[in-house]
């Protein structure tokens, strides 16, 4: 019993520390633009030195 004393707030702030890195990750704008990263490997490598 004195083991979940000491993993349940372990897990408690794991948990509570992804939850802080998944919203400041949304509003630093990392999840703007979900499309464009898949097609860029559709893209010619001089089409891509063009721009």
């Amino acid at each position: 019993m004195s083991i979940v004393l000491l993993l349940l707030p372990i897990a408690l702030l794991l948990a509570s520390s992804f939850v802080a890195a998944f919203v400041w990750a949304g509003r630093h704008g990392q999840y703007d633009d979900l499309d464009t990263p898949a097609y860029r490997i559709l893209l010619d490598d001089s089409e891509r030195k063009a721009r």
